[in-house]
């Protein structure tokens, strides 16, 4: 019976030694098990400070590439509106000095209806090759008379300086006298045709 006793309490004790051996194991395994959570909870923060960090950057590139486009379109616009502006100030200098060369065309004219009742064709002849000279440069540089006898009063082009009865009902509300010739330029009205209108 010693011998059964002693048989069993070496049994208990290599139980025991297999159950704290065991005990210890499992201890080790949740010890691991906890420190390869704690590696996974670090990579996961890290992998959300990573994401969080490339969330700021791609919302900082698109601002800076907004910002970018808009630039290069105001500065579009404003080299647009320099030109335009430039080629503005360039016609109305070039109009400003076809204005001024008006006054010496309607001396011309009028030296020409003068010289149509004179015996003088040399005088005739050289007012003529200048006044066409200088109505042909003109015409290049975009001025165009406007035709106003005979045709309907339109005020976009004359301006009406005084009525006159007429006995012919087709001349009513039609030019029948030029007093200045008018002109455009470039297809805009740079002096008003000043005309008789039928009544």
């Amino acid at each position: 019976m010693a011998q059964n006793e002693k048989i069993e309490k070496e049994q208990s004790s290599k139980e025991a030694e297999v159950t704290d051996v065991e005990t210890n194991e499992a201890r080790k395994q949740g010890e691991g098990t906890s420190e390869v959570k704690d590696d996974k909870k670090k990579k996961n923060k890290k992998e959300e400070q990573l994401k969080k960090q490339l969330e700021e950057l791609s919302d900082k590139l698109s601002k800076e590439k907004d910002d970018y486009l808009r630039l290069m379109a105001e500065f579009e616009t404003f080299r647009r509106r320099s030109s335009e502006e430039r080629l503005s100030l360039v016609a109305s200098a070039a109009a400003d000095t076809i204005k001024g060369l008006l006054p010496i065309l309607d001396d011309c004219e009028r030296a020409l209806q003068i010289l149509q009742k004179s015996s003088d064709d040399a005088a005739r002849e050289g007012t003529t090759l200048i006044y066409t000279k200088l109505m042909d440069y003109l015409k290049g540089r975009g001025l165009a008379v406007i035709e106003a006898k005979g045709e309907e009063f339109n005020t976009d082009f004359h301006e009406a300086v005084t009525q006159f009865p007429v006995s012919d009902e087709e001349m009513k509300g039609k030019v029948i006298d030029v007093v200045q010739t008018g002109y455009t330029y470039n297809g805009k009205v740079l002096r008003y045709a000043k005309v008789v209108v039928g009544a």
